[in-house]
C-alpha cells in the first residue's frame, strides 16, 4: 500500500472502514444499505483486521477522499465521471487506492465507460482464478461466487492495473453486495451469503495487502 494511504490509517481511530462513492449519473449508490455494515462486522469477527461498525459516504471530488484506501461502489443505473472526477481517481489510484465495483445488475456499459477514462491504456482484463484475490484469505478455485441469477451468465472478476497493482476489481454477475445484506432482505440461503461475505473478505483482505 502507498505510504499516503498507510499513514491515514495509522492515525484514524479504527484500522480500516469501506468509503461507499456517491457518483453521478442518475444510479442508486446507495443500493443494499445493510451490507456493508454487515461485512464489516465480518471483517471484525473473522480477522485482525480493526474495522469501523458501519461505512462512510464520499464524493470523489470530497476533500477527505484520500483519507479512505477503499471504495466501494454498487447500483443499478447510469454512471457518469465528470473530467475532474477522472483527474482526482487517477491520482487516488496513484497513491495507493483500492476502487471494488459491485454491479447490481444495471451499471455495467456506462461504469465499463467511465472507469477507463481514468487510465485508457489499462482497459479492464478478466481475472485468472489463479489470481491472488481468490485466495487471499479464503480458497475460490473457480473465481467470483454466483450470488444472485440474472442472465444466466457466469460471474466474472474484472481487473484495472495501475503500474502493475491492481487497483479497480470489478465483480459482473456475482451482486456480493446482495449477499451481505440481512438475511430476510433477498431470501439467500445460508451458504450463498456465506460464499458472498468470504469472497467480500478476500477482496478487503487483498487490498490491504498488495
Amino acid at each position: 500500500m502507498h505510504i499516503l494511504m498507510m499513514i491515514t490509517l495509522l492515525f484514524a481511530q479504527y484500522d480500516f472502514t469501506i468509503a461507499r462513492l456517491k457518483y453521478a449519473g442518475g444510479g442508486d449508490w446507495y443500493s443494499d444499505p445493510s451490507s456493508l455494515p454487515n461485512l464489516l462486522e465480518a471483517i471484525n469477527e473473522r480477522t485482525t483486521i480493526r474495522a469501523a461498525p458501519r461505512e462512510e459516504n464520499v464524493e470523489i471530488t470530497d476533500p477527505e477522499l484520500f483519507q479512505y484506501p477503499y471504495l466501494y461502489m454498487t447500483g443499478h443505473g447510469k454512471v457518469r465521471f465528470s473530467d475532474e472526477d477522472v483527474k482526482i481517481l487517477r491520482n487516488y489510484f496513484a497513491a495507493g487506492g483500492f476502487l471494488h465495483a459491485d454491479d447490481n445488475y444495471g451499471m455495467d456499459s456506462t461504469f465499463r465507460r467511465e472507469i477507463e477514462k481514468v487510465f485508457p491504456d489499462s482497459p479492464l482484463i478478466e481475472l485468472p482464478f489463479d489470481h491472488d484475490i481468490y485466495h487471499s484469505f479464503y480458497e475460490f478455485p473457480n473465481g467470483l461466487p454466483k450470488i444472485h441469477e440474472h442472465d444466466a451468465k457466469p460471474p466474472q472478476g474484472f481487473g484495472m492495473f495501475y503500474d502493475n497493482r491492481l487497483v479497480v476489481f470489478y465483480t459482473y454477475e456475482c451482486d456480493l453486495g446482495d449477499g451481505w445484506e440481512d438475511p430476510d432482505v433477498h431470501n439467500d440461503p445460508p451458504e450463498k451469503r456465506e460464499d458472498a461475505i468470504k469472497m467480500g473478505i478476500n477482496i478487503i483482505v487483498y487490498s490491504l495487502t498488495h
